[in-house]
This record gives C-alpha cells, sequence and structure tokens, in this order.
C-alpha cells in the first residue's frame, strides 16, 4: 500500500453507540474525509481568518461595497449550468432537521424538495450527525420507516417524496469527534463528504442527484474553495464533473454584495441563491451594527418589505436571473396554533402574505418549516405561471444605499423581553440535543438565537435608547433576565444556557457565532 493511502486513513473516530456507526464510518468514508482534510482544511482556516480582516474595516468605519477586482465577473456575459430536471420547479421547499421522522413527513409533505438540515437546525451531538446519515442512506435504499415508540404510529415514504437536498454545517464549526493529527475536521466537509460517497449514486440510478444547500459563505473565495472540494469528491468517487449541485444561501451581507461572484465561482455546480433572509438580519448587525450609529429597532419591525432586506431580496432575484440560476425565497416559520382557530388563520394569513409578496417579486420558489403550510404556499406560487420565473427581471435593481438601510422603528422593552425568552430557550434546547424547537407558534433554529443575542449586544454596547426614553444599560438587561427566567419552564439545561447567554450578550468582544462555544458544552 501506497504511503499516501496509509496517510489518509489516519483518520481518527470518536466512539460512539450508535448501532450504524460501523456503516456511515467506513474505510472509504474516513479515507475520503482524510484526503479532504488534507488538500483544503488550512486553506479554510486561512479563510476564515480573512472575515476577521474584513470585520476589522468595518470597524475601522468602511461599509460593504462591490468589488473593485472583480468587475469584470459582474460586467461579463455567462451564465450557470442548467439545473437537472427534479429541480426545474423548486416552487415550495420545507426544511427541517434530520431526524428519521421528520425526515420522512417533509419528503412526503408534497412540498417539491425537502431540505434536510446537519446546520441551524440540528445540533451536532454525535449520535444526531451518524443517525442523520443513516436515515439519509435508508431514503435511498427504500428502507426509511419509522414507529413512534409513544404512539405506536407507523411512518413510511410515500409513492412521490419530494426531491433531497441537504444541507451540511457552515465552514466555521469543527467536528471533534473526528481528527487527523490530532485536529478536528471541518463539519461541513464530513456532512457533504459522508452524503455524497454513501448516497451519490443510488441518487443518480433513482433519477436525481446529490443536492447540497451551502451555507454562511461570505466571499467569492469561499465559494472558489467549496467548488474545488466539489471537484475533488467527484473526482475521487468516479462522478461526472457538475452532476453535484448546490444551492447557495446567501445569509451574510459580504456574499449579498458578491452575488454575481459567487455564482461564477460555482458555475460548474450551482443552481440557484436563497434569500437565507433570519441569518442575514444577524449578519448585518454583527459585521456593521458595532456601531452607534446603526442600531436596530425590534426584531419584529425587520421585514421583508422594507430596507436593506427588501433590497437584497430583490437584488438576488435579479442577480439569478440574469445568470439562469433559481432565485429562492426564505422562510415561513409559523407553526400550527392548536385550540385557538383565531390565531391560527391569522398566522396563515401571514405567511401567504408574505409568500404572495415572493412569488410577486419575482422568486423562483420559498421555504416552510412544517407540512402544514405547504399547501398556504402552493396556493401562493399558483401565481407563477411556469416551473419557474428564470425569464423575469426586477424592474428597478436596488443599489448599494438601498442594501444598507437600516429598518425605522422603536427599541423596546418587551422586544428585549421576547429576544431574552426566546434566545436562551433555544439554547437549552441546543445543548440538548435539538436544534429545532417551536417557541411561541413559530419553529425556531440557531438563527433566531443568533439575531436575538447579536441584537441585544448591540443596544447594550452602545446604550441604545427605548421607546419609555430609557437606556438599554447593563442594570436594566440584569433586571429582564432575571424577570424573564423566572417565568420559563425548567429544563436540565436552562441555567447553563442562561449564562452562555449572559456573556455573549455581555462581553465586549463579540463572538462570531454562539455555537462555537455552545459545541464546548454539548455533551
Amino acid at each position: 500500500m501506497s504511503e499516501t493511502l496509509l496517510a489518509e486513513r489516519t483518520v481518527e473516530a470518536a466512539p460512539s453507540n450508535h448501532p450504524r456507526a460501523g456503516e456511515i464510518l467506513t474505510p472509504a468514508a474516513l479515507g475520503l474525509l482524510g484526503a479532504i482534510h488534507r488538500r483544503f482544511d488550512q486553506r479554510r482556516r486561512d479563510l476564515l481568518a480573512a472575515r476577521m480582516g474584513v470585520q476589522a474595516r468595518y470597524d475601522a468605519g468602511e461599509l460593504p461595497d462591490f468589488r473593485a477586482d472583480t468587475a469584470a465577473i459582474r460586467a461579463g456575459d455567462w451564465q450557470v449550468a442548467r439545473a437537472p430536471d427534479d429541480l426545474q420547479d423548486r416552487r415550495v421547499e420545507i426544511t427541517g432537521p434530520t431526524t428519521r421522522k421528520m425526515v420522512i413527513n417533509a419528503l412526503n409533505s408534497g412540498a417539491q424538495t425537502f431540505m434536510a438540515d446537519f446546520e441551524d437546525s440540528t445540533a451536532p451531538t454525535w449520535d444526531n450527525l451518524i443517525d442523520g446519515q443513516a436515515n439519509l442512506i435508508d431514503r435511498w435504499r427504500g428502507t426509511l420507516t419509522f414507529t413512534d415508540p409513544a404512539s405506536g404510529k407507523s411512518y413510511a415514504l410515500g409513492p412521490k417524496p419530494a426531491v433531497l437536498i441537504v444541507r451540511p454545517r457552515g465552514l466555521h464549526l469543527d467536528e471533534c469527534h473526528l481528527t487527523l493529527d490530532g485536529t478536528p475536521l471541518a463539519g461541513a466537509f464530513v456532512d457533504f463528504a459522508l452524503y455524497l460517497l454513501h448516497n451519490a449514486a443510488a441518487a443518480r440510478a433513482a433519477g436525481s442527484g446529490a443536492y447540497y444547500y451551502l451555507p454562511k459563505l461570505e466571499s467569492a473565495e469561499e465559494a472558489a474553495l467549496w467548488s474545488d472540494v466539489i471537484a475533488f469528491a467527484e473526482e475521487r468517487l468516479g462522478l461526472r464533473h457538475g452532476s453535484t449541485r448546490v444551492t447557495v444561501l446567501i445569509e451574510t451581507i459580504d456574499a449579498a454584495f458578491q452575488m454575481d461572484e459567487i455564482l461564477h465561482a460555482l458555475k460548474d455546480h450551482i443552481v440557484g441563491l436563497n434569500c437565507g433572509r433570519w441569518d442575514y438580519i444577524f449578519s448585518t448587525v454583527k459585521r456593521i451594527g458595532r456601531t452607534h450609529k446603526r442600531l436596530t429597532p425590534d426584531r419584529s419591525a425587520m421585514t421583508m418589505d422594507k430596507a436593506f432586506l427588501a433590497a437584497y431580496s430583490l437584488r438576488l432575484i435579479d442577480t439569478c436571473h440574469r445568470r439562469g440560476a433559481h432565485a429562492m425565497g426564505g422562510m415561513a416559520a409559523q407553526i400550527p396554533v392548536k385550540d385557538n382557530p383565531a390565531a391560527n388563520d391569522a398566522a396563515l394569513a401571514k405567511v401567504r402574505a408574505d409568500k404572495e409578496r415572493e412569488v410577486g417579486n419575482g422568486h423562483d420558489g420559498t421555504w416552510v418549516a412544517h407540512p402544514a403550510l405547504v399547501g398556504v404556499a402552493m396556493e401562493a406560487f399558483a401565481a407563477m405561471p411556469g416551473a419557474n420565473q428564470l425569464d423575469r427581471r426586477v424592474a428597478h435593481v436596488p443599489d448599494r444605499a438601498a442594501m444598507l438601510e437600516i429598518h425605522p422603528g422603536v427599541r423596546t422593552e418587551a422586544g428585549a423581553r421576547e429576544n431574552i425568552r426566546v434566545a436562551v430557550q433555544y439554547i437549552a434546547a441546543w445543548l440538548g440535543g435539538r436544534g429545532a424547537v417551536p417557541l411561541y407558534n413559530l419553529m425556531e433554529d440557531a438563527a433566531t438565537a443568533e439575531i436575538c443575542r447579536s441584537q441585544l449586544w448591540q443596544w447594550l454596547r452602545f446604550e441604545a435608547r427605548l421607546d419609555d426614553g430609557r437606556l438599554f444599560c447593563f442594570d436594566l438587561f440584569e433586571d429582564l433576565l432575571q424577570a424573564e427566567l423566572v417565568k420559563l419552564p425548567p429544563s436540565p439545561d436552562l441555567q447553563t444556557a442562561a449564562r452562555l447567554f449572559y456573556h455573549l450578550v455581555t462581553d465586549r468582544e463579540f463572538e462570531e457565532f454562539l455555537t462555537l462555544p455552545a459545541y464546548e458544552l454539548l455533551d
């Protein structure tokens, strides 16, 4: 055996009690993971460090702008590769974690596609990650069934399942259960490679393919890294170049100013961009909100029909359609309101209005978080005459000033209290192994908790004035936190979550992602 092959087998996997760990973490899988790590991990780490260089420029007073060095790409006449047939119509996409019951229900929901999420709606415990990969393998084997131990109800895959798309973790999060020479592998590359290795051939044989959503990119260089990782894995596994297809979530403000460049870097593999609007709010606060001049209002005031959110979604539609790519809309996080028909009707009306706005603006599809919303979104997108709206352009493309415009509105004690309640409960659930959490009739994931804590950090850092005239100072934050904590339902991880949340809000230095310190606390 060559020295190269011996080196590739040195990835070490932590022990697991999951009965299918050996089936997932095969020698071939560990070899592929090791090869990707050796070739690309330092480049990944360099790009993460480059993000901090960009942040330093923003802290010095700069604001995001379109890149001068890539003007030729933006001006060029080029298009991305045509989407596969089963990704031509994506009018309703449902999202959720990779738990077995969720995967079955989502695939059977009637949506065109299902995004199985290893990222913001999955707490990355070792068992969760292995279980998720096993469930996706079973989808392609035709053996995906589940019996609820509590109710005895059985679930099985229906005759026309949604097209499966997988979202790996972001580039920033390591996977401590897999190491090479003592260094953790990138969670993003682990999730990507294991799914590709085990399922690409079966998916293609079934008339589909290995499809992904790529999250939290911040530059064209990061997109180019993914392009090279995908091409490398395709070649190693004997897959046709370009058979692996991706959609990129535009959920960082830097990526929004490089959408042409991201499409160009991935043009052999990419099929579209998506408005990841919750993380986009978080990114905007994190990157350019570290100044009293850009204080945000209550997060409920930051809606998709105004200011920087409206501008970026319209620009995404225009950019995608010029390049032959799908422009996917954002999430409807509402879930059914039981035993309250009036509240349920109001929630559905809000979803309907949001989806009608998206299809009217020119989006090719949208996201929902619950099967009960599929029909509402489908009705709204009945206004789309064909499978997509690739031939549609935006009449007035927003400029840089519009993309930087902060929403008007007040900051309130009620808004602060809501941020505290949602963030603490979500972090507690995440530490307990759950990444998708129903809170106050919404299905929340890590993005909402990020908005909550980043906004409170901003308000506290600059002692923002509330609508009642008070300043959001340290003492007020502590009082509100304690008042809310005593009202929250008890859970094993609530106090640990509260301590982490307290530090995330009060530390002078802003933590890039809450999941980084939270991951160190995860069992």
